[in-house]
């Protein structure tokens, strides 16, 4: 039994790096890395994030996730049927080539994926050359309740990610205003990828593919398979700064999957629930996202050039300004006693004391508070600040 097992996780994990989602996915990474950096070059005439950001945090931030699910749907035997996770894939790989990110939340993906078999089901659609099969699949029986349940799961999980790794790649751009002026704006893309082990029903996977390892669990027979679960999210922010805006999405949409995982669990008692659950999920996320999108339908900026002083744009990673404390939105009005308003005074102000930074700054909250660092050689020119300023675009 235990020898079953290791091999059916094995066969998984080697099925998984065979499905063309997980490699688009991966190049799709590294194509949001290069369009940010290019982005960020333009406007600021230098890198701010590292260009694999993208593809690093597309696999570092889901896979605790992606393994709470993984326990919860093997060990309560969620099982899926095949040709539900088949057609996620070519919904899924659509909306990366297509670009659409924000179209990759679960309740879209699994909901449009859940529809498609229905329809198949109800009209009798046939897709020889995808090998689809719908023998076994019974929506109104327990699949609805299984793929209801699963879908509140990666929601909450897609919740959570906004929540806290959304600013992890939110990188600064510059927006000419109705009039005329220049303002900054933040635009956060994101797509992670969960390694999420599905169960499917053995008989299914026996019809088409006979070599498949299967182990027994009780009286019936079950396979697993590593899924590339694909949850994506872009957002443009004005009005409100991204630290302060993602994680009220990202409240938004966590609510929206336990409403959703507890209409997976009423499906239980009656079926149609779980229709019903998902149908409405998805004008939920619908309304989330048009609701945070209006908010930033204004002339109103968060971070715009100020006669108060220097504004923060963006604080590099890693550098000294990272290290006083500093964030984006926070006013720089004196450096070493002098006033500032533009880069290039931040930087004439540096240079009269090469031993210490002093800075006198204006935070989020209009408080006045004062850091300092200390100054190395040439460390002026890298204290890691971009400013909102007026600049050609």
């Amino acid at each position: 039994m235990v020898s079953d097992i290791l091999i059916e996780i094995v066969t998984a994990i080697g099925r998984f790096l065979l499905n063309p989602l997980f490699y688009i996915a991966i190049i799709f990474a590294i194509l949001l890395g290069y369009i940010r950096v290019k982005q960020e070059r333009k406007f600021f005439n230098r890198r701010i994030i590292w260009g694999w950001t993208e593809l690093i945090g597309q696999w570092k931030y889901g896979w605790l996730y992606a393994l709470i699910i993984s326990v919860i749907s093997v060990g309560v035997g969620l099982t899926v049927p095949k040709a539900f996770l088949i057609v996620l894939i070519a919904i899924s790989t659509l909306a990366l080539l297509l670009f659409f990110m924000n179209a990759l939340s679960p309740i879209y993906t699994m909901g449009l994926a859940t529809l498609a078999i229905w329809a198949m089901y109800q009209y009798d659609w046939t897709f020889s050359w995808w090998k689809i099969s719908l023998e076994g699949v019974n929506l109104l029986d327990s699949a609805i309740v299984t793929i209801t349940i699963l879908t509140g799961l990666c929601v909450i999980a897609e919740g959570m990610l906004i929540r806290r790794t959304t600013m992890k790649v939110t990188t600064p751009s510059v927006e000419k205003t109705k009039r005329g002026m220049q303002a900054i704006v933040y635009r956060s893309r994101n797509v992670w990828v969960l390694p999420i082990f599905f169960v499917m029903p053995g008989d299914i996977i026996s019809a088409a593919l006979p070599y498949w390892p299967q182990f027994t669990i009780g009286e019936s027979t079950f396979a697993l398979v590593l899924f590339p679960m694909v949850i994506g999210f872009s957002k443009l922010t004005r009005k409100e700064l991204p630290a302060l805006k993602l994680p009220k999405i990202g409240r938004s949409v966590l609510i929206l999957g336990q409403l959703i995982l507890i209409g997976g669990l009423l499906a239980f008692f009656e079926p149609f629930i779980g229709f019903i659950t998902l149908a409405i999920g998805a004008v939920s996320r619908i309304i989330i996202s048009i609701y945070y999108a209006m908010q930033d339908k204004t002339e109103i900026y968060a971070v715009a050039p100020s006669s108060k002083g220097a504004i923060i744009a963006a604080v590099l990673p890693d550098s000294p300004a990272e290290k006083m404390g500093l964030l984006a939105g926070e006013c720089i009005r004196k450096v070493n006693g002098h006033a500032i308003f533009t880069e290039n005074e931040l930087y004439e102000a540096l240079q009269l004391n090469a031993a210490q930074c002093r800075l006198e700054v204006l935070d989020r909250n209009n408080e006045i508070r004062l850091t300092q660092h200390v100054i190395y050689s040439n460390d002026h020119y890298r204290i890691g600040l971009l400013l909102a300023e007026p600049r050609d675009i």
